[in-house]
């Protein structure tokens, strides 16, 4: 069985506030996602987490946003497709040069928070991002968010020569498109880690999950999002990690 790669979002911290717990998290996750400066980070967070991956041998993903740091990159902008293609490109070249300094290179290509939801939305802006990663390195692989029907963005990334990991997210509620619950709605966030586990196991194991409507949600799912904001996020993560180590021990 193959078992979806574990990627956790790093690196938010910036300049006297600390958000996170990327320390504790790093050492049982697959793939860290960095921020790139525009929706959350700084050069020097950057360096320490591009580091502190290294050290754990993780894969490094540079993870753009749009410019907005009041609103941690949430909050959706106007941009064209040619304005999101040039703001990742910035951003991936940022994180790229600080992999090089520190003896290692990037792995693939997270887009973060509302960029990334306008583009499983948007066929157009996700063009203008698979031109920046086929621009900076077409070797780079773009995560982009698993749905119901994923043949759309498979075309399209066929027609532009660009390699898809499709993610899911095992603390999230789903929609019956395969969209994530918006985050305003009481539920969209699982907080028990026997659900989180659960729904981690399922994904791993192409078993559908139930939408909020009650109907069948079948995602593919090359990586599975996970978080390490707290404490509790954490031993999730481990909880996890533990139960994948399990199934491919089966």
């Amino acid at each position: 069985m193959a078992i979806p790669l574990l990627n956790c979002d790093m690196g938010e911290s910036f300049g006297n506030w600390s958000i996170g717990l990327d320390a504790e998290v790093m050492p049982h996750v697959d793939c860290a996602n960095i921020a790139c400066g525009y929706h959350a980070s700084d050069p020097h967070v950057m360096r320490k987490t591009v580091a502190l991956a290294v050290q754990h041998g993780v894969k490094i993903g540079a993870h753009p946003g749009y410019p907005d740091l009041m609103g941690f990159g949430r909050r959706s902008m106007a941009c064209s497709p040619a304005e999101v293609e040039d703001m990742m490109l910035y951003q991936i070249g940022a994180l790229a040069g600080i992999c090089q300094a520190e003896g290692t290179a990037l792995s693939y290509v997270k887009p973060h928070g509302a960029m990334y939801n306008d583009m499983a939305a948007n066929l157009e802006l996700l063009e203008g991002a698979m031109r920046a990663v086929k621009a900076f390195d077409a070797r780079l692989p773009l995560m982009v968010m698993a749905t119901a029907n994923p043949e759309p963005h498979r075309q399209l990334a066929e027609k532009m020569g660009v390699t898809l990991w499709f993610e899911t997210f095992a603390d999230r509620a789903y929609e019956a498109t395969g969209h994530l619950a918006s985050r305003r709605l009481p539920g969209a966030v699982h907080h028990d880690q026997a659900t989180i586990v659960a729904q981690a196991v399922a994904l791993a194991k192409g078993e559908p999950l139930t939408a909020r409507d009650g109907s069948a949600l079948q995602l593919p799912c090359d990586t599975l999002c996970v978080h390490g904001d707290n404490p509790e996020s954490v031993a999730a993560v481990r909880a996890i990690r533990e139960a994948f180590t399990a199934l491919e021990s089966a």
